[in-house]
This record gives structure tokens, sequence and C-alpha cells, in this order.
């Protein structure tokens, strides 16, 4: 299994692609994003293989920057896996896009590139442990929401990709809850914590970014961040602050957080790139507000 660094942004360690052989072709986990696709064609010729040569893409979830390009890599007919509530968004992207372009607004082209229809044929929903047997591999989705409810973690022996469900950790440095809207739900999240500690991985594979083997302290402070940043935002939230007001508050604690955790001024940069704080400000206040709605 080959981690490949996508080179997002120009940033290395900030978006990863997993590349697998098998018998009946490579296996992809994440396609990234289509603006990142020409530097991963051209990482995967460096390793003397071209993209027909990807037979199979398994999405952790729809996002576009794990889900953006497997348009690309079906249309030259890969096989696409992908969450039975994310199926219709890639068959049909015009929701997904048009919900990311209320959000991103002019820079859609610049972080994304571009997006287009998955034919049906190409198209595959995959149930809660249900195992996806491909060329003599085997892979277990499991169905893991909190960051979205279109969320799988693909169990591949003992290795678990784990998309965004296990948090964003740029190196050696501290473990980030990504919060985007308009899913995240911190109940359901703390629950596929606990499904993924009870799956016993060895290794856990970060689409931001990479490889963590220190599995249970890793994901005690994913909760324990996750708790924290909800704390942190809720007062907020309470007293009817606009969002737009919290944004810059929220990213000067992040960033202030990271530093107290030493983490190096490049590496700051890449965990804004992966996990923009405003994101997470965003996030949670619909998760406040529904729940609110809801009680």
């Amino acid at each position: 299994m080959e981690i490949l660094d996508l080179n997002f942004l120009d940033h290395t360690d900030t978006i990863a692609s997993f590349l697998l052989e098998s018998n009946d072709g490579l296996v992809l986990v994440e396609s990234g994003p289509y603006s990142t696709y020409t530097h991963l064609t051209k990482v995967l010729k460096d390793m003397g293989a071209q993209p027909k040569d990807v037979r199979h893409v398994l999405l952790t979830h729809i996002h576009l920057d794990h889900a953006g390009a497997a348009w690309a890599f079906a249309k030259n007919g890969a096989n696409v896996y992908v969450h039975p509530r994310g199926y219709k968004h890639l068959a049909n992207p015009e929701r997904l896009w048009a919900s990311a372009k209320r959000i991103y607004q002019d820079d859609m082209e610049y972080l994304w590139g571009d997006m287009q229809a998955i034919d049906e044929d190409r198209l595959f929903a995959i149930d809660d442990a249900v195992d996806l047997k491909i060329g003599g591999l085997t892979f277990t989705a499991w169905h893991t929401p909190g960051h979205a409810v279109h969320h799988i973690a693909w169990q591949q022996e003992g290795g678990l990709f784990t998309g965004d469900v296990a948090g964003v950790k740029i190196g050696h440095n501290l473990v980030a809850p990504p919060c985007p809207p308009p899913d995240i739900n911190i109940e359901d999240w703390k629950e596929s914590i606990r499904k993924i500690k009870n799956l016993n991985p060895t290794s856990l594979y970060l689409t931001h970014f990479g490889q963590v083997n220190h599995i249970t302290s890793h994901l005690d402070e994913l909760e324990a961040r996750l708790d924290k940043w909800a704390a942190w935002i809720y007062p907020y939230f309470e007293k009817g602050t606009p969002t737009k007001e919290i944004v810059p508050l929220f990213q000067a604690f992040s960033i202030e957080e990271m530093k107290e955790a030493q983490v190096s001024a490049p590496d700051i940069e890449r965990y804004l790139k992966a996990n923009p704080p405003w994101m997470s400000v965003w996030g949670l206040m619909r998760y406040f507000s529904v729940k609110t709605k809801a009680s």
C-alpha cells in the first residue's frame, strides 16, 4: 500500500490518496479533488502506472477533497464505491456542487476543480459491515457518521482508512476534528469513535494525513478536542452571536492552540488548508441549532 501525497494547493502532507495492488487492477482509496488530478496522474506515471490502471475507487465520503476526482477515474473505466446516502450525489452532483459553492463561492474552481456525474453502471452503494472483495483483497465498509452522514471507514486487514472520522493530524502534531456543515453530529461521532476502537485496527490511515499507529491515544485526543471546540463555540451560540463574528475569534483561538502545542509555522499552514477553522464554526453552529430545535 502506497500513501500518495496529492500536493493540495502546493502543500505536502495535506491530502492523501492510498493505492493498493490487486489481481483486478489498482485500487485507490480516496480520489482527492479534481484540482489535484493532474498531480495524481503524474505520481501514478512515476510509479509506472496510468490512470486507466485504477480499476476501483473507494470513497470514505463525498466531500470534494475526498471524492471530487472520482468521476475522472470512472470515465477511464473504474468502479466507484460509496455510502448509500452519497450515491445520488455522485450520480447527479448538481446539489452537492451548489451546496459547496454556497460555502466556497468564487474559490470553487481554484480549490476543487471540476466535478461531473458518474455513470450509475460504474457506481456502487455499499451498506454497513459489507465485505467488498476486489482481486484477492477484502475491504469491509464500516458506516461511521458524525463528520458526515455518508461516511465509511474502509478496513483492509489491520489497516483502517478513516477519511475524516478519525480527525486531522499533520506530522506528529495535535489531532483536530474537521467540523464542516451540514452534517456534524457530536453524539454520532463519538459512537463512531467507539466503533473504530472496537475494531482494534493496527493502523489508521488519515486522508489528512498519513498513518497513525497509536490508536487509542489518537482517538481519545480527537474526542477531547471535539468537546473542547464545541464548549468554546457554544456560549456564542447561546448569546446569539452572528456566525461571521465568531469566525475570526475561533481562528485566532485555534492558531494559538497549535502554537501552544509547538506546531511549526509550515504545519500550521497545512492544518489551515486541510481543516479551515471557519468551517468548524459554521458546522458546529448548525449542529447546535438543529439540536436545539429538536429538543
